[in-house]
């Protein structure tokens, strides 16, 4: 009889420094995949609090590029990598540096919209408007910008809206039925870290499917532990400029 393999390690790379959120984000892809996949979460080192901003976005990607450096200095290579912020900071930057395959919340997001949606159409609700010029930068970016119908943002954040979600849930299932009809969209993401589980509370109330881009995110990521081949060769280690003012794990992953 053939040994069963263990389950693959994910781990959840949160580019803001919230553990609160990272606690979140790990208890939403833990309960969703059960047994699947063993979760680790790590939390930035450095940055922001949340993310809202050309310049949070900016700082994110290093505390991303430092929060894996420091995690795969302390423990085993995971099978895949998340990144916990809707926006995917630092994914291009991670994914050269990692041995170990790497989606983003947004990206998983957009994989998941184009297959569901009947004409490849999709929407995105998120909290925060500084994220509407982002997430298309990002959409076009990942070769989504003709998928992309529109970006429809609400005031609050998305730790504001994680915050009261009694006065969040209302919102946000306006804010997903006008994306729909405005946009012509016939799948609507609702993204955002501290949005996980939302969707399935609101669905009932907007008439097009909703996608959680947290559960996007962990499905997507074991599916990646699952079938892609990891990275042989780091791009640019060993042969890049002198580097100042990083953390000693980072400066030696870059090595």
């Amino acid at each position: 009889m053939t040994p069963s393999l263990p389950p693959p390690r994910l781990l959840i790379l949160n580019p803001n420094t919230s553990p609160s959120v990272t606690a979140l984000l790990a208890d939403h892809a833990t309960t969703l995949l059960g047994g699947a996949a063993v979760v680790d979460s790590v939390t930035a080192r450095l940055g922001a609090s949340y993310i809202a901003s050309e310049a949070a976005c900016a700082i994110a990607g290093h505390a991303a590029l430092d929060a894996w450096a420091a995690h795969r200095a302390a423990a085993p290579r995971p099978d895949a990598v998340l990144i916990g912020c809707f926006g995917d900071p630092g994914l291009f930057a991670l994914r050269e540096l990692c041995d170990s395959p790497v989606t983003g919340l947004a990206e998983a997001s957009f994989v998941q919209a184009a297959r569901r949606s009947a004409r490849g159409r999709f929407a995105i609700v998120t909290g925060g408007a500084a994220w509407g010029p982002m997430l298309r930068r990002l959409a076009q970016g990942l070769g989504f910008d003709d998928a992309l119908a529109g970006v429809h943002t609400v005031a609050p954040s998305g730790i504001q809206l994680a915050a009261d979600p009694a006065g969040a849930l209302p919102l946000l299932a306006r804010a997903c039925r006008e994306a729909a009809r405005d946009t012509g969209a016939d799948c609507v993401i609702l993204g955002g870290a501290g949005l996980a589980g939302m969707a399935a509370r609101i669905q009932d109330q907007v008439p097009v499917p909703l996608i959680d881009s947290v559960s996007a995110g962990a499905q997507e990521a074991l599916t990646l532990a699952r079938t892609a081949v990891p990275p042989t060769t780091r791009a640019g280690a060993g042969d890049g400029p002198a580097w100042c003012g990083l953390s000693p794990e980072l400066n030696a992953c870059l090595s």
